[in-house]
């Protein structure tokens, strides 16, 4: 197991490990936003910065 957690933090260090999450956690934001009939616009893009820090090389 502590193999592949490796394997994942390596991945999401990379360049295109990054995009990835970032495309991710765009997309979540996005989707949440719709939910909430943008009425959570600044909490959202808040959760979204903070969630991209502790996951990516940014």
């Amino acid at each position: 197991m502590a193999g592949m957690a490796d394997k994942a933090k390596d991945f999401l260090s990379s360049d295109k490990g990054e995009q990835v999450s970032d495309k991710g956690l765009d997309k979540a934001g996005q989707v949440v936003d719709q939910k909430t009939g943008g009425t959570h616009d600044a909490q959202i893009e808040k959760g979204v910065t903070m969630a991209d820090k502790k996951l990516g090389t940014e």
